[in-house]
C-alpha cells in the first residue's frame, strides 16, 4: 500500500488502482499523484478554509455525497475547526470541518474519495470575512463556451472601470470563474449584492448575452450566478480535477489567453502541471486580497439610485 508520511503523520492510499473516470482510466492512484505534485501550489488556496468533502467512492459513473464534518477514523493530526451549520431542513448543527493545511491533509481528501477540492470563501479567523467575490459564469452548454468568455471579459472589462482587477479561471466544467480578491473587511452580504449589482447592470446592457435568472426555463443566454457569495457556499478550487469525463482541472488563466478558441476539455492534470512549471501560480495575486469593495459598493448603489430615477 503507497503512503505519504511527514514526520509521525501518514496518509496511506486504499484501492490505488480504482478507475474514478471510467471512460478515461484515470484511477484514484493517478489523482494521488496528480495532488501530489499540484500541492505547492494548491494548498495556499485551501489553507485555513472550512473544506467540505465531495466523495465519489465509485467514481464518477455513480452518484456522489457532500459530508462537511469529518468522518469516525480520521486521523488526529488534522486540523478541524467547529461551526455552525444551518441545515436546509431547518435546525442548527455543529460541524467539525476539515482544515487542508498542506499536502499531506490533501492526500488525505484524495484518500476520503475527494475528486475536487471544495473550501470556503472565508478562513477561519474570520469567517464572516470573505476574501473574494465570485461571478459564477455558467453558459447554457458546451457549444456556448464562446458566449462565456464574451461575458467573463465583460464582466473583466466592467471592474477594470470599478478600479478592481479580477482574476479568471477554467471552471473544470462547461463555465468560467471571475474571481474578485477583496480586503478582509466586507460581509458576505456586501459581496453579494456587490456580484448583483454589477451582473444586474450588465444584464440590462447586453439583454440576451447574460442573465441572472436562475430558472433555466426562463434564461436567455448566459447565467452570471451572484448567489454563490454568500456564508458556507464552497467553490471547486483553482488546480481542482473536476469529475468529468476527461477529468479537466480548473485551471487559471491569463485575461488574453481567454478566447472563444479555448478547449477547457484539454486544460487536465498534464497540462496543469506544465503550465505551473512553466509560469507559476497564475492565481497567486489572489492570495494577496487588499482591494477595498466599500467605495466601489458605494459607487454602484449611487449609480443605480440614479438610474432608477
Amino acid at each position: 500500500m503507497r503512503e505519504a508520511r511527514k514526520g509521525e503523520r501518514v496518509v496511506r492510499l486504499s484501492s490505488e488502482h480504482r478507475v474514478l473516470f471510467p471512460d478515461d482510466g484515470v484511477t484514484k492512484g493517478d489523482l494521488w499523484d496528480y495532488y501530489e505534485a499540484i500541492a505547492p501550489v494548491l494548498v495556499p488556496h485551501l489553507r485555513d478554509r472550512p473544506f467540505t468533502m465531495k466523495r465519489w467512492r465509485e467514481g464518477i459513473a455513480a452518484p456522489s455525497f457532500f459530508q462537511k464534518q469529518v468522518p469516525k477514523g480520521t486521523p488526529p493530526w488534522l486540523e478541524t475547526r467547529r461551526f455552525t451549520t444551518h441545515p436546509r431542513d431547518g435546525g442548527a448543527r455543529e460541524v467539525d470541518f476539515a482544515l487542508i493545511q498542506d499536502g499531506l491533509a490533501l492526500l488525505w481528501a484524495v484518500q476520503m474519495h475527494c475528486i475536487d477540492m471544495n473550501a470556503w470563501y472565508s478562513r477561519v479567523d474570520k469567517p464572516h470575512r470573505p476574501d473574494f467575490a465570485l461571478f459564477d459564469i455558467d453558459p447554457p452548454d458546451d457549444d456556448a463556451w464562446p458566449l462565456a468568455v464574451e461575458v467573463a471579459h465583460l464582466i473583466h472589462a466592467r471592474l477594470r472601470e470599478l478600479g478592481l482587477e479580477s482574476w479568471a479561471k477554467t471552471s473544470g466544467s462547461t463555465g468560467i470563474h471571475v474571481v474578485v480578491p477583496i480586503a478582509r473587511r466586507s460581509s458576505w452580504e456586501d459581496t453579494y449584492e456587490f456580484a448583483e449589482r454589477v451582473a444586474r447592470g450588465l444584464e440590462a446592457e447586453h439583454p440576451g448575452m447574460l442573465t441572472t435568472e436562475w430558472l433555466k426555463e426562463k434564461r436567455s443566454g448566459v447565467l452570471v450566478d451572484h448567489r454563490q457569495n454568500g456564508w458556507g457556499k464552497t467553490i471547486a478550487s483553482v488546480y481542482s480535477v473536476r469529475p468529468r469525463p476527461g477529468a479537466p482541472v480548473s485551471t487559471p488563466l491569463r485575461w488574453e489567453e481567454l478566447t472563444p478558441e479555448l478547449d477547457f476539455r484539454e486544460l487536465g492534470m498534464r497540462e496543469a502541471l506544465e503550465r505551473v512549471e512553466r509560469d507559476g501560480d497564475l492565481f497567486a495575486p489572489v492570495l494577496g486580497g487588499g482591494q477595498n469593495l466599500g467605495p466601489v459598493l458605494r459607487e454602484l448603489r449611487e449609480r443605480d439610485a440614479k438610474a432608477d430615477k
